[in-house]
């Protein structure tokens, strides 16, 4: 017999053969909570792969992605505020239909099912033809009050970024295209995002004497991408990816575009300071605040 202690402190005796089944026991039951353990560990990283990330995550310290306002535009909430839609209370369809039935001890009458079920059931759900949503093409892109035609903007974002530009008219897929002029800060003609543009109080006068080629539209920047060649043998590092070069028509382009806005810029009466202001850099320095600039 082994005594043995309990919570209460008060002694009590266990036989040895006991003693020593539980102490057997212990090892085996450990390894099978570990193994069920790993299985759920396993089953929970599964179903955090399947999840994915949501687009208004935790940066740390309570910070999140976006702020509430941003997400009340993003969710489209304000489509929802005072809306009320009253509930359309549907007539219940019966299911069964009572049937007679003869006899004097079968009940008078039955249910009967007034849809009967199906004997065969498809093992795949049927692809259902569903209305196509409105497509990008078809949607309506507004345009900033601020921005408009001769309107000097600063680039935000991008390769060309602190620079100023000429804003010259709204593409069909709501992007606006703008230009250095070339001559002035390098900045040739390219569509660009109006959220990554800050509108300026400086306009280009006689704007609208400006002919933009008409074949200047979206499709006039899209790249023309090659289909990667074939493995072939040999070092794989010895082929380099070509760069960029602009065709001889886009040249054609930003040369009669930039030659009208010069013109434009020439006839004004502080043309110095206006080259002067195109050509430097936007940027803040020590004590300037975007928030109290005058643009």
């Amino acid at each position: 017999m082994i005594r043995k202690i309990n919570c209460r402190g008060n002694f009590h005796s266990i036989p040895e053969e006991m003693a020593d089944s539980k102490a057997k026991d212990a090892p085996a039951k450990g390894k099978e909570a570990a193994a069920k353990m790993s299985e759920r560990d396993q089953l929970a990283a599964r179903d955090k792969l399947k999840r994915g990330k949501p687009r208004n995550y935790n940066l740390g310290n309570g910070v999140y992605r976006f702020s509430r306002a941003r997400m009340y535009h993003k969710k489209a909430i304000y489509k929802f505020i005072g809306k009320k839609t009253p509930k359309t209370i549907k007539p219940k369809k019966a299911a069964f239909k009572e049937k007679p039935i003869g006899g004097e001890k079968n009940g008078g009458t039955r249910k009967v099912l007034i849809k009967k079920r199906k004997n065969y059931y498809p093992t795949a759900d049927r692809i259902r033809k569903r209305p196509s949503k409105k497509l990008f093409s078809q949607h309506k892109h507004k345009l900033r009050k601020s921005i408009t035609p001769g309107r000097v903007c600063i680039v935000l974002a991008g390769p060309h970024k602190g620079k100023r530009v000429v804003f010259l008219k709204q593409l069909k897929s709501g992007l606006l295209l703008v230009t250095g002029p070339f001559k002035v800060n390098a900045c040739p003609l390219r569509r660009i995002n109006q959220i990554h543009v800050i509108a300026t109080s400086t306009v280009m006068p006689k704007i609208e004497s400006v002919k933009i080629p008409e074949h200047i539209n979206d499709d006039y920047f899209k790249r023309i991408r090659q289909k990667r060649a074939k493995k072939e043998e040999g070092d794989i590092f010895s082929t380099k990816k070509e760069a960029y070069k602009p065709s001889d028509q886009r040249k054609q382009d930003q040369v009669t575009v930039d030659k009208q806005i010069l013109s434009i810029i020439r006839s004004h009466p502080d043309k110095k300071m206006l080259f002067s202001y195109l050509g430097s850099m936007f940027g803040l320095r020590s004590g300037h605040y975007p928030h109290k600039l005058k643009f």
